[in-house]
């Protein structure tokens, strides 16, 4: 079943207590450390471009990929509104094409969790390490395996508001570390009517030395890793964690 297809129209509901703008001041700060203080900027894993707008905001030329195009779509609307010059491209993260290089390459709320096979990590870092400008920055962050193993493996996670409402049921598989979880939304139409939709997401969880090697293999320079709740140093219970990496190669 495909993913973020019904769930798209309920997403940014779902998500409004999301920190985005406290991310989006920490991936800034990043940058600026690395003296990116505009310029183009890709993210991979858009969504509805919540990210990708504050971004623009913050003075950078903005491209959004994403391989769910009703999600995109939302993202278009925002555009609209806001007037922001921004290029979305409904593309896979592990075949991604650009018309040349950005100075970074940003992925927040873990997308990249998505990708399952330590193939399709690499696949999609190398092409970020070959978009990339000569030492530009790739800034992503990524849930643990504690997370889904501890903390919402095998939970039943129920929200209920006055126009939607979603059952989320978690099952994780510790030998392959996978979170699969079934998505059941209840969306009501103008009519008053509630309309069921179903969707399951599968989600692998990663360890910080599994991110090294991936970025490694991919051509990069791994420059440094932390929590991403209290920015300070990677724990084991650590839930999601940044990484930074550079392009090396050029």
């Amino acid at each position: 079943m495909e993913q973020y297809t019904d769930f798209a129209m309920v997403y940014d509901k779902f998500m409004d207590e999301t920190p985005y703008e406290k991310w989006c001041e920490n991936v800034v700060n990043e940058l600026q450390n690395y003296d990116i203080k505009d310029g183009l900027v890709l993210e991979l894993g858009c969504g509805t471009g919540s990210m990708t707008e504050l971004m623009a905001a913050k003075g950078y030329d903005m491209i959004g990929i994403d391989c769910a195009q009703e999600m995109l779509n939302i993202a278009y609307d925002k555009k609209e509104k806001s007037g922001y010059d921004i290029l979305y491209l409904n593309q896979d993260m592990r075949e991604f094409e650009l018309y040349g290089t950005v100075r970074a390459v940003i992925s927040v709320c873990d997308s990249v969790n998505y990708l399952l096979m330590d193939e399709d990590l690499i696949e999609c870092f190398k092409l970020v390490n070959n978009y990339l400008d000569p030492k530009g920055i790739f800034f992503f962050d990524f849930n643990t395996v504690y997370k889904y193993k501890e903390v919402i493996g095998d939970t039943v996670i129920a929200e209920n508001r006055e126009d939607c409402s979603f059952i989320w049921e978690n099952f994780f598989d510790v030998e392959e570390n996978i979170n699969e979880y079934d998505l059941t939304i209840f969306a009501k139409h103008e009519s008053g009517l509630f309309e069921k939709f179903e969707e399951t997401h599968f989600q692998r969880g990663y360890t910080l030395e599994e991110m090294k090697h991936f970025i490694e293999a991919a051509g990069m320079k791994f420059l440094k890793a932390y929590d991403a709740d209290t920015l300070g140093e990677v724990t084991p219970v650590s839930e999601r964690v940044y990484c930074v990496a550079q392009e090396i190669s050029k």
